[in-house]
């Protein structure tokens, strides 16, 4: 058949060998597809596991099938009579480029299909692997293009490394993000520092709230207010954050709120109030404790009894100090076990600080904020009981009212209130 081929046209031997490859090349494309995607993907779908699916889904096996019509195209490129060997080596380095593509491009539909079962694993929230998968991928391709390059100029690939090395500058500025992505995701997961799920708090980027994707060059942030912030990998090494990890593992919320006692309201306390105080029950045990410990106190210095400045005594706001401590350890949204404190701060302009500093049971942000807002209700409330008063700047009211007992005429009964 070739010979009668040949007597009618020189040509025509080799353009119907070229027509018959390509026909058996598209032939032998669409039975692998079918073979390899269509079958494999139908039985993904009867068994009970995820890999084969996700594998399926990342086209895995559909990028795999299209590596077998450039094999048999460059490996059938030698039987095609009169062919000119230059359009056989071209023909031939081009299929092997496709090959080579194809491959590098099946490698990384399986990392990415790695990456997604290893995040469904519970052990990835600790240790995730999305920025190795991509820099994976870049080794992929890079060496994919080598290789293609080497394959289209039919030159061996040592020669084109051997000239990276003059490169080496050039590659490491296109790199550099790169290259700095690469060592901060290797510190970050080997010490870890940042998981998916984490909040962290990053001023200088707006980025406050949760971590949701950590990858190779990019740590995106989605925060409080829905916005999302994408913060560079290196930055997480060379700069400081902060993360609030540490407070859900330990299982309880801080709460360190101060409120201020105005000083003019500050005295000692009467016998009469001590004696009502006494029958307050969250007070009862700490003011037997108390009058033991004045009075053996008193007792030792031998002051003269007739002058109360040589004694001590309770006073309303370390009265008040101790009810408080009781109230926030008594609470049920408090833990009892972690660090409790109510505590005087330095005395300032506003008034006497007076700090609770105590970890909530919950630590999801609308509970804390509950059992925060019921503490300081109560607090707030109850600081008329001890005779004290709460700091606050004088309003609009305050003045008018001073003001109108000011100019009231002399004799009427009206006195200027104290402004707190």
């Amino acid at each position: 058949m070739i010979d009668s081929l040949a007597r009618l046209h020189p040509a025509l031997p080799t353009v119907a060998g070229l027509v018959a490859l390509l026909l058996a090349a598209v032939a032998v494309h669409f039975a692998a597809r079918f073979l390899l995607t269509r079958t494999v993907h139908a039985l993904a779908r009867r068994t009970s596991s995820t890999w084969d699916d996700v594998f399926a889904e990342e086209k895995v096996f559909a990028r795999l099938a299209q590596v077998v019509p450039a094999l048999l195209v460059y490996r059938a490129m030698h039987f095609i009579p009169g062919i000119p060997p230059l359009v056989e080596a071209l023909v031939g380095n081009l299929a092997m480029a496709y090959v080579v593509l194809m491959a590098a491009l099946t490698i990384s539909s399986l990392l990415r299909a790695a990456n997604r079962l290893w995040s469904a694993h519970p052990a990835a929230q600790h240790r995730p692997i999305k920025g190795f998968v991509q820099l994976a991928q870049i080794a992929v391709f890079i060496v994919a293009a080598v290789l293609i390059v080497a394959i289209l100029i039919d030159r061996s690939p040592a020669l084109l490394l051997t000239g990276f090395g003059a490169m080496t500058a050039v590659l490491m500025l296109v790199f550099r993000d790169t290259i700095l992505g690469l060592v901060a995701s290797v510190q970050l997961t080997a010490q870890d520092m940042v998981r998916v799920g984490d909040w962290i708090e990053m001023p200088r980027y707006n980025a406050d709230g949760d971590v949701i994707d950590v990858a190779l060059h990019t740590i995106t942030v989605q925060n409080w207010d829905k916005t999302i912030t994408t913060i560079p990998t290196h930055a997480l090494i060379s700069e400081a954050f902060t993360n609030w990890r540490g407070m859900y593992t330990a299982g309880g919320r801080r709460i360190k709120r101060s409120l201020y006692i105005d000083i003019d309201s500050i005295r000692f306390l009467a016998p009469e109030e001590v004696a009502r105080f006494r029958r307050f029950a969250l007070l009862a045990e700490y003011i037997d404790r108390k009058e033991r410990e004045l009075r053996e106190h008193n007792r030792a210095i031998g002051g003269d009894a007739a002058e109360a400045v040589n004694l001590r005594r309770l006073t309303n706001v370390g009265t008040f100090r101790a009810y408080v401590f009781n109230y926030v350890r008594s609470h049920p949204g408090i833990r009892p076990d972690m660090t409790l404190l109510v505590r005087q701060l330095q005395p300032g302009p506003h008034g006497l600080p007076l700090e609770i500093y105590a970890f909530t049971r919950s630590t999801a942000w609308a509970d804390y904020e509950g059992v925060q807002s019921d503490i300081f209700d109560h607090v707030l409330a109850v600081t008329g009981e001890f005779g004290l008063k709460v700091f606050q700047n004088p309003t609009g009211h305050d003045i008018r009212r001073g003001l109108a007992a000011a100019s009231a005429p002399a004799g009427t009964g009206s006195e200027a209130l104290p402004v707190s």
